[in-house]
């Protein structure tokens, strides 16, 4: 008897599900053979790595210690928000967020520029991460002119950088322990409904202001769009939304066959990860490979997935960020946006698993519920890469308000936008220009209700 669902596979499935299962299976046997290890032998792999990576590089001349290489080697040595931010001489506030159902999110603070200052009265800037990333995704950069976060304290700006739940600095709830498949049952669902509202609650809160600015970087334009589409009075609060590198409903991976195998059942990753964090082995590799080998395993595997080959990304920026790139995510999120992928639809988890065999019909028996973004009335604005496998503007045009300003970056891929070596030259100013005058975003609303406005960098 054959299996309907294997039926449907090709050979190059086949062999991409046994290659799948059987790094899983390796790679969770070397993270418990490396826990168990002495730091002594773990410092003897890493020296190994580092004398691999030495072998297998181009040979460079002898290279003198540059600004950006001295930056990026504190980066490196920095272990979390707090010492990224005193690399470049800031002194952060950390706070903690109670979710309505039970999270505790870590939220961070730079309430005054470098010279210190008043810290009342500010307009107030909020800033949200991507997915498997954290808050220190913004401030990891080897310039802090380059850093947004930086350049908005400089600015006047009250500023605050999110975390989602699950992450390095939201592992907590009050309900569930981390090690519990519970703690993990989460999805962007989640992040709209509660992170991203009760975060906005407690910032205006604390500022005593009646609205903020709020910036979102890849999945964090994805919870704001969800979380304003599903809360009107949350539209309110928002004096502009920026979309850095926007996600919505992405086509899909470069990688044909990965592609394909998870939309044809995106629960398969439950299967290849379990029902709890995804990639929750990424600090073991970290501890254990030398950090300019650990970036370039890094970016083979950006343009293994994606096609990205971070070329506006400078070398010792590329090595500094990686370390700081992974952050943990529940399996179930991923899984939610090989959902969105397989529709082509930005919806809501779908909790019921399609039969196997469907019967055609011109009617369809279930319809997952989309998050109604054509609803949001808060002032949109997207700063998208030409370059980025992950965004199709013609398609977000289709299912955001009209009122919505897009902004093309020629050349940028998806991280360019973070981390590119002319972010202080394309994004930032930008980012400014709609952070200044937000009252113009009532008149852009008013005047192009018929059409939309593009710009573009060279």
């Amino acid at each position: 008897m054959s299996l309907p669902l294997l039926g449907r596979l090709s050979l190059r499935e086949y062999a991409a599900i046994v290659a799948g299962f059987t790094f899983v299976v390796l790679e969770a046997l070397l993270h418990v053979v490396v826990a168990l290890l002495p730091t002594p032998v773990i410092r003897w792999f890493y020296d190994r790595s580092r004398i691999l990576f030495n072998c297998l590089s181009p040979t460079r001349a002898p290279e003198s210690k540059s600004d950006e290489l001295g930056a990026a080697e504190r980066i490196l040595r920095a272990r979390d928000f707090v010492d990224l931010c005193r690399v470049h001489g800031y002194a952060p506030e950390e706070h903690v967020v109670l979710t309505k159902d039970g999270y505790l999110l870590g939220l961070h603070r730079l309430p005054a520029p470098k010279a210190g200052g008043n810290t009342r009265g500010k307009p107030v800037v909020y800033l949200h991460h991507g997915l498997l990333m954290n808050s220190e995704v913004w401030v990891c950069l080897t310039d802090e002119q380059r850093a947004l976060p930086f350049v908005l304290a400089e600015q006047g700006y009250d500023v605050w950088l999110g975390n989602n739940r699950g992450n390095k600095y939201s592992k907590k709830s009050v309900h569930n322990g981390p090690n519990s498949v519970a703690f993990w049952n989460f999805s962007l669902d989640d992040f709209a409904w509660h992170d991203i509202p009760d975060s906005i609650e407690y910032i205006l809160d604390i500022t005593k202001s009646a609205k903020l600015s709020y910036v979102g970087f890849s999945q964090g334009t994805a919870q704001a769009f969800a979380a304003l589409s599903i809360h009107p009075q949350l539209n309110d609060k928002i004096n502009v939304f920026i979309a850095l590198a926007p996600a919505l409903s992405p086509a899909g991976l470069a990688n044909n066959i990965v592609d394909g195998l998870m939309k044809v059942s995106p629960t398969l990753l439950f299967l290849f990860f379990g029902r709890k964090a995804i990639l929750s082995s990424a600090p073991m590799w970290q501890s254990i490979v030398y950090p300019p080998l650990f970036a370039n395993l890094i970016s083979s595997a950006l343009v293994f997935l994606f096609n990205w080959r971070c070329r506006n990304i400078t070398r010792h920026q590329r090595t500094a960020a990686f370390a700081h790139l992974y952050s943990f995510a529940s399996v179930k999120s991923v899984v939610h946006w090989f959902q969105i992928m397989r529709n082509g639809a930005f919806q809501m988890y779908d909790d019921d698993t399609p039969p196997v065999l469907r019967v055609r019909s011109a009617v369809s028996a279930y319809h997952p519920a989309r998050f109604p973004t054509k609803n949001i009335a808060a002032p949109v604005v997207l700063v998208y890469g030409d370059a980025d496998s992950l965004v199709d503007v013609d398609v977000m045009r289709t299912q955001l308000p009209r009122h919505t300003v897009v902004h093309r970056l020629r050349g940028y891929e998806h991280l360019d936008v973070l981390w590119g070596k002319n972010v202080h030259n394309d994004v930032i100013p930008y980012v400014l220009e709609h952070l200044r005058c937000p009252c113009a975003h009532d008149a852009v609303s008013e005047e192009k209700s018929h059409k939309w406005e593009v710009s573009a960098v060279a």
